[in-house]
């Protein structure tokens, strides 16, 4: 899934075929818009007729999007990628942690869920790292090059995707959609410490994915486009450790703690790296990843364990369609900043709204006194 060569310059080639950040970064808007409008049906459609037939359909659409991103030489075939891929992201979002979670249960070691989310999700980062680092470098050459490379990887995982199972305790959901829906939305308003750390997740996905996306020209600024690769690589590289050691880390720590340590941590660091622009600030940006894996997991695990069985993936979803309606609406302002004044001032915005996460973290750790 994220063995992609032109993860770490996609913005840039995106930039170079459109002739503007703003519409650059449209094109991940158009992506999260279209994740969201089929978040919810995609949900429901995991819950009611099984996890394979949605990561088969993921996969047909990740392939598809790779096709035309590659193909594309104008704005019009990029968007009608970047729709395929918002498609895909809609089937993959709650439907893949649904999967590895019923199948952990259906083995009988549902406590373990955070271990294997950990771990599934490292490999995950390797093959960004990888694929970040081979990228940039050929990007030297030839933009098209990595555009197409990064089509064989989709193409592989539609191939294994066939041969996924369903785990065989899957409660089937109810056919009334409508229904489901509202069952679901009532479960999410009345759970505080879901609702907490749902708010949490949707506001930083959409305030954190969308500076991510645009850190590489906030990079290019100050280091030449081979080495782009290098410093995502030290991105991905510490998300991988953070994912691989994460079980032991909130078994040590506590789920909520982690979250509200790396989330300051992150922010100091982050405004030193844009506050300052040196040549060393790629690497402060970058290096805050050690903490991405663990609190993803943190989040998830909080989420997954107060999610009901018939919504699971739904509920999912639905924390998955908010983020992608902020990062579609926050993601042309940051280009609208970076076109007047500079990307570097762009992400120090960024750095400012996403002390509301903040806020919300603390209060899911002061709820957790509140119910001990």
């Amino acid at each position: 899934m994220d063995f992609k060569f032109h993860s770490a310059v996609l913005i840039i080639y995106f930039a170079r075929v459109t002739g503007s950040y703003v519409l650059a970064t449209s094109l991940f808007s158009a992506v999260m818009l279209s994740s969201a409008l089929f978040e919810i049906p995609t949900g429901i459609y995991s819950d009611i007729i099984g996890r394979k037939k949605t990561v088969i359909l993921g996969a047909l659409s990740a392939t598809l999007s790779a096709v035309l991103y590659a193909a594309g030489h104008s704005y019009w075939p990029l968007f009608t990628g970047a729709i395929l891929e918002g498609l895909s992201r809609a089937w993959y979002s709650g439907n893949n942690d649904a999967l590895l979670f019923d199948s952990v249960r259906e083995s009988g070691r549902s406590e373990t869920f955070a271990h294997h989310l950990g771990r599934t999700s490292s490999m995950f980062q390797l093959a960004l790292m990888f694929g970040a680092v081979i990228g940039s470098v050929l990007a030297q050459w030839s933009f098209p090059l990595i555009m197409w490379l990064s089509v064989i990887p989709q193409i592989i995982c539609f191939v294994i995707s066939l041969y996924l199972r369903n785990p065989q305790h899957i409660i089937k959901g109810r056919a009334n959609i409508f229904s489901h829906i509202k069952i679901s939305a009532f479960h999410l308003w009345h759970n505080k410490k879901l609702r907490l750390v749902s708010l949490a997740d949707i506001f930083g996905f959409a305030f954190g994915e969308s500076s991510f996306q645009f850190g590489s020209a906030f990079i290019g600024t100050l280091w030449p486009i081979w080495a782009i690769g290098f410093a995502k690589m030290i991105s991905y590289g510490g998300a991988f450790i953070s994912y691989w050691f994460s079980g032991k880390i909130i078994k040590k720590i506590g789920d909520r703690t982690i979250l509200v340590i790396a989330n300051i941590v992150t922010r100091i660091l982050n405004f030193i790296a844009y506050g300052i622009p040196t040549v060393l600030s790629p690497v402060l940006m970058s290096s805050s990843s050690i903490f991405y894996g663990a609190t993803e997991v943190a989040k998830n695990s909080i989420m997954q364990q107060e999610y009901t069985h018939e919504q699971r993936a739904t509920l999912s979803s639905m924390s998955s369609f908010f983020g992608s309606i902020g990062y579609g609406i926050f993601a042309p302002v940051i280009g609208l900043v970076a076109d007047a004044y500079g990307p570097a001032k762009a992400l120090i915005m960024v750095q400012f709204c996403m002390l509301f996460v903040l806020y919300l973290l603390f209060k899911l750790k002061q709820y957790e006194h509140i119910s001990n």
